[in-house]
């Protein structure tokens, strides 16, 4: 998707340029998601508290994982690389909530998108990757971008 460069959908066997990914300097936080074990809301939750390690106070609803991801500030690192594996399998046979855990990252990422400084881009404090196999990279990219529409205008 260029048009959130902090979001990427990757193959799981592809690989990243590391300057897309960790900044020069600072700390750089990196959570692993299983997109296999989250096969309902409950699930996506538990795996944002438990990889991402969010805060006592969160508050196990769509809304308080945007609040989260969105201040970042209990996270005490510099960046943050979120990667979720198997981001195809996410949420399976419920789109309406996968949308809704899509609309949340795309929101999330935009609010700590790359900023444009005199010097060049500096890279933003979150950074995105969704991994899937590779005949499913078309089709995710697809919903991702669809939803990216829908943040964009919202």
């Amino acid at each position: 998707m260029t048009t959130a460069p902090w979001l990427h959908v990757v193959a799981k066997q592809g690989a990243l340029p590391v300057d897309l990914l960790l900044t020069v300097t600072g700390r750089t936080y990196v959570a692993r998601l299983d997109g296999r074990e989250m096969r309902d809301t409950d699930a996506v939750f538990l795996q944002f508290y438990d990889r991402l390690r969010l805060p006592e106070y969160f508050g196990w609803n769509w809304n308080a994982l945007s609040d989260c991801l969105r201040d970042l500030t209990w996270l005490s690192v510099d960046h943050c690389v979120l990667i979720v594996e198997a981001a195809d399998e996410v949420l399976p046979g419920d789109p309406s909530e996968q949308r809704l855990l899509f609309n949340t990252l795309l929101r999330a990422g935009r609010r700590w998108s790359y900023t444009q400084r005199p010097e060049g881009i500096e890279l933003g404090r979150l950074v995105i990757v969704m991994s899937c196999d590779a005949p499913s990279v078309p089709s995710l990219r697809e919903r991702l971008q669809s939803c990216w529409e829908e943040t964009a205008s919202s």
